[in-house]
Formats: structure tokens, C-alpha cells, sequence
């Protein structure tokens, strides 16, 4: 999948997330969602592989359930560099939740993809 691709599932993930589940998830628009995507893919690109690498050993001891802690902690980078008032979530569960419905649907597109290749 490439930059573009992956910048639009991530919107939508967010836009969409806003609208089922209101409580946790904030979003003031689709431009807001939009520079949320892209400072995430900045975060995901620089910040991650030096906290993965750091959080190794819990990783390794948790079976690489820690990195869903990982994507969380990003998240809420997000959020607090985007403005909590525009792009927000309502704790760290709420970020963690997130984490993993995004790694789902990423997990998904990405099978799918593959299978068309096929």
C-alpha cells in the first residue's frame, strides 16, 4: 500500500471511529483528521522504531502485545501535537483501543491486497 493510500485509510479510520465511538474518540473535521494522518505517519516513520526498539524486551516478554502500547503512546503524541481540542482521545484505554482497531483494519486491507494480487 503505498503513502497516499495508507494517509486516506487512516482519515477514515479516525472520521469513522468519531462516529462509533463519540465518548472516546474526538475529531473535529475531515481536515483535522487529515493533518492527525500525517503527523502520525511522521511519528510512525521517525519515533516508533526507536520506542519499539527500546520496548524490546517487554515486546518479547508480552509476545508483541506491548507494541500495541507502543501505537497507543503515538497516538496520544498525536493528539497532544495536533491540540487535544481538535483530535483527542478520552484516556490512554481510548488510545489503546484505537491502536488495535486501526492494526485490524491495516491488518485487513493489507490481506485483501494480497490476496488480489494472487
Amino acid at each position: 500500500m503505498n503513502y497516499m493510500q495508507r494517509l486516506i485509510m487512516n482519515v477514515l479510520t479516525f472520521i469513522s471511529l468519531s462516529v462509533l465511538l463519540p465518548q472516546m474518540v474526538h475529531v473535529q473535521s475531515l481536515w483535522t483528521a487529515l493533518l492527525a494522518s500525517i503527523i502520525l505517519s511522521v511519528l510512525n516513520a521517525f519515533l516508533r522504531p526507536i520506542l519499539l526498539f527500546l520496548t524490546f524486551p517487554l515486546t518479547f516478554l508480552t509476545l508483541g502485545l506491548f507494541s500495541f502500547v507502543v501505537n497507543a503512546a503515538i497516538l496520544q503524541i498525536t493528539s497532544s501535537v495536533v491540540g487535544a481540542t481538535k483530535f483527542g482521545f478520552s484516556s490512554f484505554g481510548a488510545a489503546l483501543l484505537v491502536a488495535v482497531i486501526m492494526s485490524l483494519i491495516n491488518m485487513i486491507v493489507t490481506e485483501h491486497r494480497l490476496q488480489k494480487l494472487e
